[in-house]
């Protein structure tokens, strides 16, 4: 029989429903029987005990909240009657022992990537179309429709298809009740390039106005991904007059990596004879670059070479139950193997902050954490606001109460790993091991983030379904529960269902996860955001963004 109750961790108070559960049900957890008291959904919690007012409230074996009321045994824990707490936290020299899982499996296994000159290798092979100011929107664009369509990397457009269909009837009076819409053809044997995985676009609204430390957070965010090992080449649009120089990017492209020899294309506007001239130039630059970078072929590398990001978005009351612990024991596996692996989104490990500061390395590693993490939150609670509010109205109708109880489920998409460095935002991942990236939660300025501190591969769990990727890291889409993965299939990758229902093991599923990484990462399998071009991109001003 499927079991229809779940206590995480043997401190909590809490118990998770697994399944619908009716006022006046009994269901048991191993030797003891609750009955429910009230109608609770799916993904949702109720008491393990009677408890007083201002009881504190614990999950995965951390403090999530505290009573506004008494409340009794079997009751609904809601946003009436539990409000966000977390405990305080500081550096407290916890000598960490970890027990890292068995990698035999996996210990002679290989990737196919593209090897850079400076020792990176990229699980990708892409061109890269910068503007240094927003002001260049409009030739990106122009440049991407006259590319992709002559090059074989624009995806066939369904839609557009569609809306002719119904121009079509439209015109002819007929009904255009019946009309569907047609599948799209893989145009993957139409490229001219069979070695370039594609050419992207980072479009964005900065570069100017705003504040000058805006663009130069901006241009070291550009360098990073120009640097970016799934990077071969790069052209650069630049307006001439903005905030961020090309020279101030060119300098910290040099100081991020002082041998960078990928082609670099720089074309100014303001410098050109008209805007005919400077596309053109720019198209035609680029067609030559292609050509060079198209001489890489993937290549045999280790495992170590893997750097993996690691996030959720549109999160439900299983994600910290299926999807991110299977993750996180993936994590483990690559942090075992000699890789890197990336965790971010600051707000969403309010309420883990000691037990991450417990697996620290060292003082300096936690205390930049520390240090992070209440600069972070100063700033929130300044503009009013705060990190309990970074839970949306979707993840509470989904069963995550408090944002510490949605961070504690967060934070298990990072194993259980010593962590080895924290990372501010754009900083470069050096270290093998697990990393602390500082972002936001918000799905694609955390991603963006990622990307910049060197993920090569994206693992992305969600409950609710999230239509989210980057245009440099393939994103693979890992869901917690097996309806969504019905439901959302064109753009669910990975399915973490038979968790929940007691088919597999978290062990088993994290290995499974690794096995797909490693077929994407040599380009055998293409996570769905690959396919749909969901080439999400949005810098962090490091202003209030939760």
């Amino acid at each position: 029989m499927k079991q229809k109750i779940l206590k995480v961790h043997p401190n909590d108070n809490v118990v998770v429903a697994l399944t619908n559960l009716k006022a006046g049900e009994l269901v048991q957890w191993k030797n003891k029987e609750f009955v429910i008291k009230e109608d609770i959904e799916s993904k949702h919690k109720f008491f393990e005990s009677d408890l007083k007012a201002g009881s504190v409230i614990m999950m995965y074996g951390v403090i999530v909240g505290t009573t506004q009321m008494d409340v009794s045994e079997g009751q609904w824990l809601n946003t009436t009657n539990v409000k966000h707490a977390t405990s305080d936290y500081a550096w407290k020299d916890v000598k960490m022992e970890w027990n890292a899982p068995d990698v035999s499996a996996f210990a002679n296994r290989t990737f196919n990537g593209y090897h850079r000159n400076d020792g990176q290798v990229g699980t990708a092979n892409y061109w890269l179309f910068i503007p240094t100011v927003f002001c260049e929107k409009r030739n990106m664009d122009v440049i991407r429709e006259a590319l992709h369509n002559e090059l074989g990397y624009a995806v066939t457009d369904k839609y557009k298809a569609y809306t002719k269909s119904l121009v079509e009837a439209y015109k002819s009076n007929t009904t255009i009740d019946n009309l569907t819409l047609s599948p799209s053809a893989s145009n993957k044997n139409d490229r001219v390039f069979e070695n370039v995985d594609g050419i992207k676009f980072l479009n964005h609204e900065g570069g100017c106005g705003g504040i000058r430390q805006d663009a130069a957070v901006l241009s070291k965010l550009l360098a990073a991904y120009a640097n970016h090992p799934n990077v071969g080449g790069v052209t650069i649009l630049s307006l001439g007059c903005q905030n961020l120089q090309v020279s101030d990017f060119e300098m910290d492209l040099k100081a991020l990596n002082p041998h960078f020899d990928k082609p670099l294309f720089i074309f100014e506007q303001q410098q050109s004879q008209s805007e005919e001239q400077l596309i053109s130039s720019a198209i035609q630059k680029t067609f030559s670059g292609l050509i060079e970078i198209n001489k890489f072929k993937r290549e045999p590398a280790p495992l170590s070479k893997l750097t993996v990001g690691v996030k959720c978005g549109g999160s439900d009351g299983f994600s910290g139950i299926s999807a991110n612990p299977s993750v996180g024991y993936c994590s483990d596996l690559i942090v075992a193997l000699g890789g890197k692996v990336l965790l971010a989104e600051f707000p969403e490990l309010c309420g883990v902050e000691q037990e991450l500061i417990d697996r620290c390395v060292d003082e300096a590693t936690a205390n930049k954490f520390i240090q992070l993490m209440k600069s972070y939150e100063k700033t929130v609670i300044n503009a009013g606001s705060g990190f309990h509010m970074n839970p949306s109205p979707g993840n509470i109708k989904d069963g995550l109460i408090t944002d510490a109880m949605k961070s504690a489920g967060a934070a298990k998409k990072g194993g259980t790993s010593p962590i080895v460095e924290t990372l501010d935002y754009t900083e470069k991942a050096t270290k093998p091991g697990l990393n602390l990236v500082c972002t936001p939660g918000n799905d694609v300025e955390a991603t963006t983030g990622k990307a910049a501190s060197g993920a090569t591969l994206i693992l992305f769990t969600t409950g609710l379904g999230t239509p989210t990727g980057n245009p440099i890291c393939p994103t693979i889409k890992v869901s917690t529960n097996s309806n969504l993965t019905k439901r959302m299939n064109d753009i669910i990758d990975i399915d973490c269902g038979p968790v929940v229902e007691g088919e597999k093991t978290i062990e088993e599923m994290g290995a499974a996860i690794l096995e797909y990484c490693i077929e994407a990462a040599s380009g055998y399998v293409i996570p769905k955001a690959v396919q749909l071009n969901q080439d999400d991109f949005i810098p962090w001003k490091r202003g209030v963004s939760l």
